[in-house]
């Protein structure tokens, strides 16, 4: 082949190339401010696919009012407690702000036991003692610490209805999937071994069953958690028991658990309520506190061929790097690569057999 000849069939190749390469990053930026809802719609999808499947066998011959009728459900599940539990937060801070500008807010006296706590002990009770007769001079103490925690906070709060509004459009997009659901298992199984070979399938296996054991295993253990200590601190008659909840499910599902909240609690029930009801809410926190320990290994990794460590480590540092998303996202990733390096060591190299028979 000549030169010149060369030189055009390259030039062809890096043409077509480069023309593919406009096309992906075009649809991409075109489908780029749907990115997070279609996300979201897959996850939920392939996590409640079993209850659909269900469902679906009770009327085989309308895949579609299933997926309707899983849709609608989910929507009164999810977004009606979310937009009941906004609302009370909204309603909480603004009882706050009224107290704190009338000067009525009161705060009781700490405990003498509080004093007697290792290392926190001293310094809580002279924050304490200092709110509880003037409240004022003890929030400007604080300032600074509150600042670096309220603003965050402030800036993830205006953009609660944004984020509503992308659940209600993953809920519905979920319902598009389930409806399609036996089409979409086929192209993401063909896709899988387009790129993978034969293990293709059972990778995209893989990631759908870790997809939906991380359901189970965070965020279902995490509304649980979050749900027992909301119940024992409206029972309890903790004051603000709303925004506690909230903040209590915030931190269930980054993995801290509930207990940042219910310590606090307990310290308040015994200081102010009677012996009896103080020693039961103690009780239960320390139950909702432990929850996550027995249902954790239950749910989490439950049905895969993986080691629970490996889909825990990667919802931790997916959630860490990524968010919410990276949840799914980081324990998807390291479970196939977990899969794959697996694979990799069971292969023995052709030099080393070689060897052998020699």
């Amino acid at each position: 082949m000549r030169q010149d000849e060369i030189t055009k069939s390259a030039f062809e190749t890096v043409t077509k190339i480069g023309l593919v390469a406009l096309l992906i990053v075009w649809c991409f930026q075109i489908i780029h401010p749907f990115a997070v809802p279609i996300v979201w719609g897959i996850i939920i999808a392939v996590g409640i696919f079993p209850i659909y499947a269900w469902v679906h066998h009770r009327v085989p011959t309308h895949g579609w009012l299933a997926a309707t009728f899983i849709s609608l459900t989910l929507l009164l599940i999810l977004v009606f407690p979310v937009v009941f539990l906004v609302t009370v937060l909204v309603d909480n801070l603004h009882v706050v702000s009224d107290h704190l500008r009338a000067g009525t807010l009161i705060v009781p006296p700490p405990p003498q036991e509080i004093k007697d706590w290792p290392v926190i002990g001293a310094p809580l009770q002279k924050v304490w003692s200092m709110a509880a007769e003037n409240l004022e001079a003890a929030v400007q103490q604080i300032a600074p610490q509150l600042q670096e925690f309220v603003a965050p906070l402030l800036g993830a709060a205006a953009t609660v209805g944004l984020n509503i509004v992308k659940v209600i459009v993953a809920v519905v997009l979920a319902g598009v999937f389930l409806s399609y659901s036996e089409e979409g298992y086929r192209l993401s199984r063909a896709i899988g071994r387009r790129l993978a070979g034969q293990q293709g399938g059972e990778l995209v296996d893989l990631a759908e069953a870790t997809m939906r054991s991380v359901v189970r295993g965070v965020l279902g253990v995490a509304l649980i958690q979050a749900s027992a200590a909301g119940l024992g601190l409206v029972v309890a008659g903790v004051p603000l028991a709303g925004l506690w909840t909230v903040i209590a499910l915030i931190l269930c599902v980054v993995q801290i658990g509930p207990i940042l909240i219910l310590g606090p609690a307990v310290v308040y029930m015994f200081s102010t309520s009677d012996t009896l009801p103080a020693v039961l809410f103690l009780i239960w926190s320390i139950f909702t506190g432990l929850l996550d320990n027995f249902l954790k290994p239950l749910l989490l990794g439950r049905g895969l061929d993986v080691p629970m460590i490996v889909i825990f480590m990667g919802a931790i540092g997916g959630l860490l790097m990524s968010g919410i998303i990276g949840l799914f996202v980081g324990a998807v990733v390291l479970a196939l690569g977990f899969k794959v390096f697996n694979a990799w060591l069971k292969v023995e190299p052709s030099t080393t057999s070689e060897g052998r028979a020699s």
